[in-house]
């Protein structure tokens, strides 16, 4: 009897990333539209999406993903084919903003806090 592979071991990241220049442009159904598209384009893959929330001016995900892949990696994945539908489908570029976010972005691992704490706290954004 053959053993299978062991599952890489996955670790938990907080994400945020900013629209350029703060602009609020995530509001009705743009914003639907992205949590949309981020969902649907990992479902089913080696890194899940926990929780997501968009807010006006920026998106926080958890996200769990093999600490070999490299994270950065998945979230320029994860940041490049919203923009581009986003585009596409609401022309929400312009010639004073050509790209919709922000080079950088903030990612921590989930450390002391338990993943559940972590999960309330990206879903709770627009509450706060």
């Amino acid at each position: 009897m053959a053993l299978s592979p062991p599952h890489p071991p996955l670790c938990n990241y907080h994400v945020v990333w900013c629209h350029k220049y703060r602009r609020t442009v995530l509001t009705g159904s743009v914003d639907h539209r992205l949590e949309h598209i981020i969902r649907e384009a990992y479902a089913g893959r080696d890194a899940p999406i926990k929780a997501t929330e968009t807010m006006p001016d920026h998106v926080q995900l958890l996200v769990a993903c093999d600490p070999q892949c490299g994270i950065q990696r998945l979230v320029k994945r994860i940041k490049g084919r919203p923009s581009r539908l986003l585009y596409e489908e609401f022309r929400i570029s312009s010639p004073r903003l050509p790209n919709l976010w922000t080079n950088g972005s903030f990612v921590a691992t989930i450390g002391g806090a338990t993943l559940e704490v972590i999960k309330r706290y990206v879903e709770n954004q627009r509450n706060a």
